[in-house]
């Protein structure tokens, strides 16, 4: 997970709410590394991630439950990556995700 926030200035990171899964069973390392606070959503409250649950809405209009990601080329993954970064968000002021975040729209491809 740390490899995610590689490319991140810590200024932009300032705390991490994931979801109750096992692959955050080492959190408290992650906050060490990543000096920021970690909090977990009540069990079934997903209203405490909306951003998430609407990314995950997203998603899969792009996926629907059941695709099988490993057979997707990174290619794929990352033109998906890039217009879902590029789709603006009425809770963003109809900016996009790359224009909040990095203060400009990211072209990867």
């Amino acid at each position: 997970i740390l490899n995610l926030f590689t490319e991140v200035t810590p200024k932009r990171v300032r705390s991490l709410t994931p979801d109750r899964g096992s692959e955050f069973s080492k959190y408290h390392e992650l906050m060490k590394e990543l000096e920021i606070p970690v909090f977990f959503p009540d069990p079934h409250a997903p209203q405490q991630r909306g951003t998430n649950e609407n990314t995950n809405g997203l998603i899969r209009e792009y996926f629907p439950k059941g695709t099988d990601l490993d057979e997707l080329s990174d290619i794929n993954i990352a033109k998906f990556v890039q217009e879902l970064n590029d789709r603006p968000r009425k809770v963003l002021g109809w900016k996009t995700p790359a224009e909040v975040f990095f203060g400009q729209t990211l072209h990867l491809i």
